[in-house]
């Protein structure tokens, strides 16, 4: 039963600007904010082996920011690699990267008690792949009307021009 209400829940969604997030530090965030401006979604971990991502990430919404809205959504789904708590996540992001672009609480991006944010993400028809997430740092490109355009796999960097030409 839960699961057809899930399915209900889910398939309400018509984009992202239908959900809300809660930041790193606690406020409610409607994603409906950032429509007219594209949005990169990023699962993100801090002991990955793609952790210096970060880096490019802050890169990316330095030289951006009027266009792009990076979210950084850090979870521990993956080998363990995110074990921190909010606090411990914000300070290492901000002391090793110099962090300023959007992060949300620790949140999980798979499994049963996966956000619906990602649920939705990862069953939206695009030109690229659909399912679940594979690994830290996947990226989602998301359009001014709030429907996902692309996605790309952790390998994928992001100020490469695959991503950079989509802005």
């Amino acid at each position: 039963f839960l699961f057809l209400i899930s399915l209900l829940y889910m398939n309400a969604q018509q984009s992202i600007h239908d959900f809300s997030i809660t930041t790193i530090d606690g406020k409610d965030l409607p994603l409906s904010s950032f429509k007219g401006k594209k949005m990169m979604i990023v699962n993100t971990a801090s002991k990955c082996g793609f952790t210096s991502q970060y880096m490019e990430l802050q890169n990316v919404h330095e030289k951006y920011a009027d266009q792009l809205v990076i979210i950084g959504f850090p979870a521990n789904n993956f080998g363990g690699q995110e074990p921190g708590t909010n606090d411990e996540i914000i300070s290492f992001c901000k002391k090793n990267y110099g962090v300023t672009f959007l992060l949300s609480e620790k949140i999980n991006v798979k499994g049963a008690e996966i956000a619906p944010l990602f649920k939705w993400l990862n069953h939206q028809e695009n030109n690229s792949f659909k399912g679940d997430v594979l690994w830290n740092f996947e990226k989602y490109i998301i359009d001014e009307e709030g429907n996902l355009i692309q996605r790309f796999r952790s390998t994928t960097k992001p100020n490469s021009t695959k991503i950079i030409n989509l802005l």
